[in-house]
């Protein structure tokens, strides 16, 4: 898949130790709350998803290697600021916002078990071979009509799992598509609606790669997982505070993409400009 890098399986936790606006966490609330998140596991695996990508994309723009190219997608794909901007969203979508129920769910419920599966299935896909087997898995579920797939389903329906990564995606594709366009990579004979009509004419292959995916790590995720908690998962998520974590958590990763989108296109613009000279 090789939008891999810009889709979003946002099935993270989060957490705090009080019913205060997010806004009035301390620092060592935010932790616990990056924590409960899995930010660290989940920031490095996004690092190594985006440093494939950027060895794909570099592929497809430059005409050989344009010296400097992995250097300035080591840089775009930071750890620590992913994490830290992930926090930072966070902290910025959960204003005003009780965070006790998303602690008693996710720090002593269901949700503590569930983030852990989510971290480890997503750093397993990282092997094409793993992946392989689980897209042929969620398939045979889905096929099967099994009561499992039936609750992931369901989980995906709740929160509108498929439509907030489609539109996502296409964020962050128009944001790259934008950085080059703003670093000069067309010589002025692109303008942004005909960029913008490039990215919608993407929209049906993402949203096919986008369900394949994500149905096939969230049937590898919650394999182990027990019925009750895809059932209590499912009704926390609808719930105000389920509601409330979802918008942040969608609104904090997209940001975050659409950032390092950006950066890409107008990293690979000045290295395009420098191999025209």
């Amino acid at each position: 898949m090789p939008d891999r890098a810009r889709l979003l399986a946002v099935l993270a936790t989060v957490t705090s130790i009080a019913a205060l606006p997010a806004a009035a966490l301390p620092a060592q609330q935010l932790d616990r709350l990056a924590e409960a998140l899995a930010l660290d596991e989940i920031t490095e695996v996004m690092r190594e998803e985006g440093m494939a990508y950027g060895t794909e994309l570099g592929a497809g723009l430059f005409d050989g290697d344009p010296g400097g190219w992995g250097a300035q997608v080591a840089r775009i794909y930071d750890a620590d600021a992913m994490r830290d901007a992930l926090v930072q969203g966070l902290a910025e979508g959960l204003v005003g916002q009780p965070i006790g129920p998303v602690l008693e769910f996710f720090e002593e419920g269901p949700g503590a078990r569930l983030s852990r599966l989510e971290a480890s299935a997503r750093r397993a896909m990282l092997d094409p071979s793993i992946e392989a087997d689980a897209e042929r898995m969620a398939a045979r579920a889905m096929h099967d009509e099994t009561a499992r797939f039936a609750l992931i389903d369901g989980f995906v329906e709740t929160n509108d799992l498929i439509e907030a990564n489609v539109a996502g995606a296409l964020n962050s594709s128009f944001a790259f598509s934008r950085g080059l366009l703003d670093g000069g990579a067309f010589g002025g004979a692109v303008d942004e609606a005909a960029l913008l009509g490039d990215v919608w004419a993407q929209e049906s292959q993402i949203r096919r790669d986008t369900t394949e995916w994500l149905y096939a790590f969230l049937n590898l995720a919650y394999s182990p997982a027990p019925v009750e908690d895809l059932q209590a998962y499912i009704a926390f998520s609808q719930e105000p505070a389920g509601r409330a974590l979802n918008r942040a958590l969608f609104a904090a990763y997209d940001e975050m993409l659409i950032r390092i989108s950006r950066e890409l296109g107008l990293s690979a613009a000045r290295l395009m400009a420098g191999q025209r000279i």
